[in-house]
């Protein structure tokens, strides 16, 4: 049985619209603002090296990690100058997009 849909309305610069909202809208995955003290990765990879230790201070460009994907060795800088909190993976780790790597304090 199919459910009866509703129109929606958004107000975008003064102007109202009603519309129908499709499922894929309805069911995607809401934005969220990225914790720029936690460092994820960007794919899909292996760890190569891991140049920071546990309660080192870094400035904001310096290199934390190589992650190794496609066949490409991907630098990892700091974006932030601060202390390493903690390191949640090893050399030679096979790590998925979007996991955590490492932390800033």
């Amino acid at each position: 049985m199919e459910e009866k849909q509703t129109f929606k309305t958004f107000i975008v610069e003064d102007v109202k619209y009603k519309t129908y909202l499709t499922k894929k809208f309805i069911n995607r995955k809401s934005f969220s603002i990225k914790n720029p003290k936690q460092i994820t990765a960007f794919i899909p990879g292996g760890i190569k090296n891991i140049y920071v230790k546990k309660g080192k201070k870094v400035k904001a460009g310096e290199r934390l990690l190589t992650l190794e994907a496609m066949k490409m060795y991907n630098k990892i800088l700091s974006p932030i100058d601060g202390t390493i909190k903690n390191i949640h993976v090893k050399v030679g780790e096979n790590v998925a997009k979007d996991q955590l790597l490492l932390e800033f304090r």
